[in-house]
């Protein structure tokens, strides 16, 4: 089926039912209520500095329109003006004194006509403001921060799969005393904030010689507790009948753990690893205690720090913010079909 005919399907036979308009609206709020600020971040990007200030605010980015006018070496503001028998009519602002402005013809800028400010509307045209993102990457060090999130995210993530998916296949596949009991505490960590343990885990760097090392921000929070329910409970709805075989053929707990269970526990896998490249992307309280050398900088540790050197201008802090999120978006696009099956199957079985 088409994604049109999807779309057009609808419960009357002659016409729309009451359902379908509700569905549709309904899904037409959700859209802008997840979409609408992605949307708004993305256009606010190509804004410039002074639009983003604007009251009220537009949705598209809009620029002043200039023109060059003889006899004025910088481009002047373009103005409709309304004039007294009530025609308009588009001049050039030369200045503003008080509540008049000095405007002139931009074909016969010969004469000075004095109008009140509150005769004339400004001439607005849609504009990218494309040096947002060219200008911070000449001056932002972004692809070394760049270079340390990625290294950041992927080795964790590759850690964290590998430690929570070997407790998870030993508490769901092993049968030894005070299993249940490990499970629980595992568990109880989840309500221990992370301001608890910020200065204990932080000496423990200290001590190994991780300050300003990626290593530093990477290990701390290998093992996760979320991840190691969710792959345990996934893996109890592997068969055991399925190691047992597998034992009975020869193989080692290792072999079973690496070529039977981690293959069925894919779409468990797929759905800690979104997770876990979130979690570590969007990461700055950590990083920012950790490295202190801008050279080891994250992105969010990055973004922050040139905030500060640019005293906050927001057009290039957005349009350095929806680079970051293109990683998570091809992320989450490509791995986003095993989000459904991995945690509808979590819950299988206790």
């Amino acid at each position: 089926m088409s994604v049109a005919a999807f779309l057009g399907r609808r419960r009357g036979r002659r016409g729309p039912d009451l359902t379908d308009v509700l569905t549709y609206a309904y899904l037409a709020v959700g859209v802008v209520v997840m979409f609408g600020p992605v949307a708004w971040l993305v256009l606010s990007s190509f804004k410039t500095q002074s639009a983003l200030v604007e009251f009220p605010p537009s949705l598209l980015p809009t620029a002043p329109v200039t023109a060059q006018v003889e006899g004025y070496p910088q481009p002047l503001p373009l103005y409709d003006v309304a004039l007294p028998d009530g025609s308009t009519r588009r001049m050039a602002q030369v200045r503003r004194v008080g509540l008049e402005a000095q405007m002139v013809d931009p074909d016969d800028p010969g004469e000075v006509v004095r109008v009140p400010v509150a005769d004339r509307t400004e001439v607005r045209a849609v504009r990218f403001q494309l040096e947002n993102y060219t200008e911070p990457l000449r001056r932002f060090n972004f692809l070394t921060y760049l270079k340390n999130s990625v290294v950041v995210t992927v080795v964790a993530t590759l850690i964290t799969l590998v430690i929570n998916s070997m407790a998870a296949f030993a508490l769901a596949k092993y049968r030894f005393r005070g299993r249940n009991a490990v499970f629980l505490l595992i568990l109880a960590t989840l309500m221990i904030p992370l301001s608890v343990i910020l200065v204990p885990v932080y000496l423990v760097i200290v001590q190994v010689g991780w300050v300003n090392d990626l290593w530093g921000v990477i290990v701390p929070g290998a093992a996760t507790p979320t991840g190691v329910f969710l792959l345990r409970q996934y893996m109890l709805t592997i068969p055991d009948e399925l190691l047992d075989a597998a034992r009975i053929d020869g193989a080692s707990e290792w072999r079973i753990y690496w070529q039977v269970v981690l293959p069925l526990a894919a779409p468990a896998l797929a759905v800690l690893a979104i997770f876990s490249v979130m979690w570590r992307w969007n990461d700055f309280l950590w990083p920012l205690i950790v490295l202190t050398r801008s050279e080891y900088f994250t992105l969010q540790v990055g973004l922050n720090a040139f905030q500060g050197e640019l005293n906050v201008q927001w057009h290039y802090v957005l349009a350095m913010t929806v680079l970051t999120l293109l990683p998570i978006t091809l992320v989450f696009s490509f791995l986003q079909r095993f989000i459904t099956t991995g945690i509808a199957s979590t819950g299988v079985k206790g």
